[in-house]
């Protein structure tokens, strides 16, 4: 196996196997380390950040006077990359005094602040490449000449170490590989990832929009992605008043010290937004979580066993503290809003209750055609003291309880130590994303230690007082990342029940067909189809085209035919071919659509 020469950061080189993990990050950082020695040679007095070989690729930082590194620019740098590749060149180590290494970064006050935070015993180890010095942060490939299949891809704004109080930088991205087949099928799925991009789509189809003047990480839902999310909304409430749960709303903030009783306000602090003083000695926090939220509902009242299982749920709207590097659409915000669950029950109710969650679970993944999902029991590490709740017969028992649930249904599953939240250990359902990466979409989780914390109780049939055990879970995590996944596997092409619009009717002409356009959508909506007629003064196929472009499930165009007929002329989505129905046999057709979930008979 061909092996590459490779150099560690305290100066030593060995060589490895090519087609390994490590030879593949070697060759990224060396990538970087070329583009900032680029960058130098192409900009004068240009000021350079970190050089980052990350799992996707590589970036490095830059910052220049007057106009920043612009898109158009990378085929010149990649030019000069190439110039790098072909000369005799190779990186050396240098091992330098602070001064000396200050001295060759002067007016450069990122790389400065990057040599005073790797300064040790008043040296700092570092690359030389063709004369360019950076830190040594991570092993490099040693010969340049291995650089030869790579491509600059994009430049994005980004915060000097990712803190929105720091200056804004310009962030080159790019990708290389040793063998060419293998960056045209990177290339192709970066093109691919590009396409089905909830932000590019959610732009495109102008579903949402998020502006940081207003606030980084707040998206705003514009009113075709407030459909969606609408209809999301109210098929997930009436699936859980039929399965049995009461729905809820509760405040979105709280007072502090509910936070330091359920324990998030040790665990959890660096995520959650600072309290607010009222000024009277009240400390109101938004909340990062609801589940104390749902335990003031239970504690409102006596409860009987009777009662148990208790099911409360809520689309509750909670806060987290996102750093703004960390933002992205509606994958990663600041303001969300979680399908939320909690179920009290006594404690031989549990492996019921479980199973019926995760029925529950399945049947909405059957909805919404999500096939791909495996299960993950996520347990405490027992070794970690800090982050998990300290009662080792609470983990014991409540982790073997969910193992021997998930083992009565015959389900596989894969076990994972250190995954548990702090109060608890659960189930994760993990899904595929359209480009194939892996996400939490639901959680079922036991929690013997809030009811506790809060001194739940329930009276039991022997007239004592009893401690309930509280599950939380979640079905399709918040609306805010499941629709941005959801967009991304459909490709914006959603399905009839979910599309913001299910129907848009053209008329050949607005003077003449107009009318009956009109009527059509009046009965239409009246059947609570979504429909809206074309009445813009623009040629038919552009308006066709523009109905493809907006990817709306069925298009129908009426004229004097139609109207003489009581018909449409339907074009379906992807489709070319029309076909002429009765409006009365296309209600069905569609109304079928929308009550089977858009699956196939």
């Amino acid at each position: 196996m061909a092996q590459v020469a490779v150099m560690n950061v305290d100066g030593s080189v060995n060589k490895i196997d090519r087609d390994s993990k490590e030879s593949l990050d070697a060759l990224r950082q060396l990538s970087a380390l070329m583009l900032k020695a680029a960058l130098q040679k192409e900009f004068a007095g240009i000021r350079l950040g970190a050089d980052v070989a990350e799992e996707d690729g590589f970036y490095v930082d830059s910052d220049k006077d007057e106009q920043q590194v612009s898109a158009d620019e990378l085929s010149q740098l990649e030019a000069a990359i190439k110039a790098i590749a072909k000369s005799e060149a190779k990186v050396e180590f240098k091992e330098l005094s602070v001064e000396e290494a200050l001295a060759s970064v002067k007016d450069d006050p990122f790389s400065t602040e990057l040599i005073n935070e790797n300064a040790k015993d008043g040296k700092v180890a570092m690359y030389d490449l063709d004369g360019v010095l950076a830190v040594a942060n991570a092993p490099v490939l040693v010969y340049v000449n291995l650089v030869k299949n790579y491509k600059l891809l994009s430049v994005a704004g980004a915060y000097w170490k990712g803190m929105s109080s720091n200056p804004m930088l310009q962030r080159i991205y790019g990708t290389v590989f040793y063998k060419k087949d293998d960056l045209e099928a990177d290339l192709k799925a970066r093109q691919e990832a590009k396409e089905r991009d909830h932000r590019v789509i959610g732009n495109q189809l102008d579903l949402f929009f998020v502006d940081p003047k207003v606030g980084a990480g707040l998206p705003y839902w514009m009113p075709k992605g407030a459909t969606i999310r609408r209809t999301i909304e109210r098929y997930i409430i009436d699936k859980e008043l039929a399965d049995g749960y009461e729905h809820v709303y509760t405040p979105v903030l709280m007072n502090l010290d509910a936070y330091k009783t359920s324990g998030h306000w040790a665990h959890y602090r660096e995520d959650m937004f600072p309290p607010m003083d009222m000024g009277d000695g009240e400390m109101l926090e938004l909340r990062p979580m609801n589940c104390p939220s749902h335990i003031q509902v239970y504690k409102h009242h006596i409860r009987s066993y009777r009662e148990l299982p208790l099911r409360i749920a809520e689309l509750g709207m909670m806060h987290r503290y996102e750093k703004s590097g960390a933002l992205s659409g509606l994958q990663r915000v600041r303001e969300m809003t979680l399908n939320d669950g909690h179920t009290f029950v006594a404690l031989e109710q549990i492996q019921d209750e479980f199973a019926k969650i995760l029925k529950l679970i399945m049947d909405v993944y059957k909805d919404f055609d999500i096939t791909d999902y495996t299960f993950r029991l996520s347990y405490r590490d027992p070794k970690n003291t800090e982050k998990y709740f300290a009662n080792d017969e609470m983990w014991e028992r409540s982790q073997s309880m969910l193992k021997a649930a998930m083992d009565s249904l015959g389900l596989d599953y894969y076990e994972a130590e250190g995954e548990a939240a702090f109060y608890g250990p659960k189930l994760d359902i993990q899904t595929k994303t359209a480009l194939g990466n892996e996400e939490t979409m639901s959680t079922i989780q036991l929690d013997f230690m809030l009811p506790e914390k809060f001194d739940l109780h329930y009276v039991g049939e022997d007239g004592k007082q009893h401690r309930p055990v509280m599950i939380h879970r979640g079905v399709v995590g918040t609306m805010e990342r499941f629709v941005a996944y959801l967009t991304e596997i459909y490709k914006g092409a959603f399905p009839t029940w979910l599309s913001p619009e299910q129907v848009v009717i053209i008329p050949v002409s607005d003077e003449k067909h107009g009318a009956y356009a009109d009527e059509l959508a009046k009965k239409f909506k009246a059947a609570q189809i979504r429909a809206k007629v074309d009445h813009r003064n623009e040629k038919m196929g552009y308006k066709i085209r523009e109905a493809q472009t907006q990817k709306v499930p069925y298009t129908l165009v009426v004229g004097e035919d139609e109207m003489a007929n009581d018909s449409v002329s339907v074009r379906k989505y992807g489709e070319k071919d029309q076909n002429g129905m009765t409006v009365d046999a296309f209600m069905d057709e569609i109304l079928h659509d929308i009550a089977t979930y858009s699956r196939e008979d």
